[in-house]
């Protein structure tokens, strides 16, 4: 009997992974605890038990995965909501199916020992970003708030060199720094910095991370079994978070095992969307509707065009 047992249980599992349907990710960045939720999915089977192969990939430009997923050659990419609505204000036929990271993560940061003990303090300062477009309008939300405008500041493209420009003199300040790594890389090299929040100076709310998908291929289940999937990783992940660290930095990924790492880990753990699946609609139209305000796009479709909550 034990035999017969033995055998069965095989063929199940053997029979489990042939059902198993290949479905394909691509992150937004290299591997990072930004990606936490999906790896513990991984690592616990939570993918596999909903009938699915899932393999994460690190793209190679950054610009790159949405723009393969609306192309057809991957089926989800990770991205960013005001990203998001760029790209389907261009005519990408993408949808927001699920959201990762659920708060904002930009900040305006400058060195918490420095002469800036405001945004007002600014004035007449020198700025540095590293992508224009969105970063510049976040900037020109926060000091129109204290009366200024960006005719009152300096700005200078430092790349994505934000905490040494700051470190050099280069910058008095930088925007587009995101507070789960930035403020831990200062505090860690020994130059702790200050960070102005963007939702609490004129800034909607917004999701940072977002999972997206084709808008031609939202009747796919396999859409649905990913998010049910990822709603477990999420609530282990909040759960134990000591062991999800474990699965996270297991295998490949053991390089991630370091200082930055682990205090990202703990910084971006209660930002995670507990309830990924979920479509908080007012919000994303309000998001949209600024977006449009601050000509960054130039109309908003309806919102079952470009977001949803799937079935």
């Amino acid at each position: 009997m034990k035999k017969i047992a033995l055998f069965l249980a095989t063929l199940l599992l053997f029979a489990t992974q042939a059902q198993a349907q290949k479905l394909t990710v691509l992150l937004d960045w290299f591997v990072n605890p930004d990606h936490a939720p999906l790896y513990v999915a991984l690592e616990k089977g939570f993918f596999k038990n909903h009938g699915l192969d899932v393999e994460l990939i690190a793209p190679s430009n950054p610009n790159d995965p949405p723009k393969l997923v609306a192309a057809g050659k991957a089926d989800i990419a990770v991205s960013y909501q005001h990203q998001h609505q760029m790209q389907v204000a261009e005519g990408l036929p993408l949808t927001r199916i699920a959201t990762l990271v659920a708060t904002p993560l930009n900040s305006l940061v400058v060195l918490a020992d420095g002469p800036i003990k405001s945004i007002a303090d600014l004035k007449g300062k020198t700025i540095g970003y590293s992508v224009g477009g969105f970063e510049t309008v976040l900037l020109k939300v926060m000091l129109k708030k204290e009366g200024l405008t960006l005719d009152d500041v300096k700005l200078i493209n430092v790349n994505f060199s934000l905490s040494p420009s700051l470190f050099t003199g280069q910058t008095d300040a930088v925007i587009g720094a995101f507070r789960n790594f930035e403020l831990n890389q200062m505090d860690i090299e020994g130059r702790p910095g200050r960070a102005f929040f963007v939702e609490e100076h004129g800034v909607p709310a917004y999701d940072e991370l977002i999972l997206v998908a084709a808008s031609s291929n939202l009747s796919d289940p396999r859409l649905r079994a990913f998010v049910d999937a990822l709603e477990e990783g999420v609530q282990y992940l909040v759960n134990h978070p000591d062991e999800s660290w474990k699965l996270f930095v297991s295998g490949d990924r053991a390089s991630l095992d370091d200082e930055l790492n682990r205090r990202a880990w703990k910084d971006t753990l209660p930002r995670f969307a507990l309830r990924p699946g979920a479509l908080d609609k007012k919000r994303y139209t309000r998001f949209a509707q600024f977006l449009v305000n601050e000509k960054i796009i130039s109309s908003v479709p309806e919102l079952e065009k470009w977001a949803v909550e799937l079935p």
